[in-house]
């Protein structure tokens, strides 16, 4: 199953759904002078994808295709695409870089650095690291200056189908999420690390507008106060137990 909504201006949700898991899998295509598709998505599911992005556009006319971490539901593909659009190219960060992606695909990565910007045309993005935020040392999110938007990756996983995009609190879905994951056979998926609350609340700090999320609905609102909401409960469901009884009596302030 297969839908493309636009969560803002000529930027394409495309999610396939797969009822097998459970789970959406997202991917976000930026219409502009210089294409962008985030998440090249799973190499199984290109021929899907391709035509329905096709209906978009010309595939053939992208010319980045980004992601989060070397995995892969986030560039899988990215070999298949870089194929059929002969002007596009890798965007990630320089770990990303050096230690997969340039040894892995056909052409050399754009490497962005925390100070880096790239222009699609009417739009601005920038490349932030976030190592081990959901997880791999390489990962990081995209964000994009104008509309505000942070397309997340991993972040706020939800499991099921859910509408394209919410202005109602996603917060409770990714809890009960994370609480499942970590009760069945992919326990450990998302790391807790002393840097994982810091990392999320700098991201709050850009006051994102809209959420564009890789698993279960995007979301439009405060997104500030969604990161800061999810650095709270990734630290009471994931955070050591001994943070959690510190924190309880005030020994431990940092979220």
């Amino acid at each position: 199953m297969i839908s493309t909504t636009e969560i803002a201006p000529e930027i394409y949700r495309i999610s396939v759904f797969v009822p097998d898991i459970n789970l959406e899998f997202s991917h976000f295509l930026v219409r502009d002078e210089e294409p962008l598709l985030f998440h090249a998505g799973l190499r199984g599911m290109f021929p899907l994808l391709r035509q329905e992005l096709s209906r978009l556009m010309d595939p053939a006319k992208l010319r980045h295709i980004g992601f989060s971490h070397f995995e892969s539901d986030e560039c899988g593909a990215l070999n298949e695409w870089l194929q059929i659009a002969p002007s596009a190219q890798p965007v990630c960060g320089l770990v990303g870089a050096m230690v997969s992606v340039n040894d892995f695909a056909i052409r050399p990565a754009r490497t962005l650095t925390r100070d880096d910007t790239f222009s699609t045309g009417r739009y601005t993005f920038r490349f932030i690291p976030t190592p081990h935020v959901p997880h791999g040392w390489d990962a990081g999110v995209l964000f994009e200056d104008s509309e505000k938007t942070l397309f997340c990756s991993d972040l706020f996983h939800q499991w099921g189908l859910h509408d394209p995009s919410t202005t109602s609190s996603i917060v409770e879905r990714c809890q009960d999420a994370l609480q499942q994951t970590e009760q069945g056979p992919f326990a450990n998926y998302v790391p807790y690390t002393h840097h994982t609350g810091r990392i999320l609340h700098d991201l709050a700090a850009l006051q994102p507008k809209s959420l564009a999320i890789m698993h279960g609905s995007s979301f439009h609102g405060d997104g500030a106060q969604a990161l800061n909401d999810l650095a709270t409960v990734m630290k009471e469901v994931l955070g050591p137990r001994a943070e959690q009884g510190a924190t309880a009596t005030g020994m431990v302030g940092d979220s």
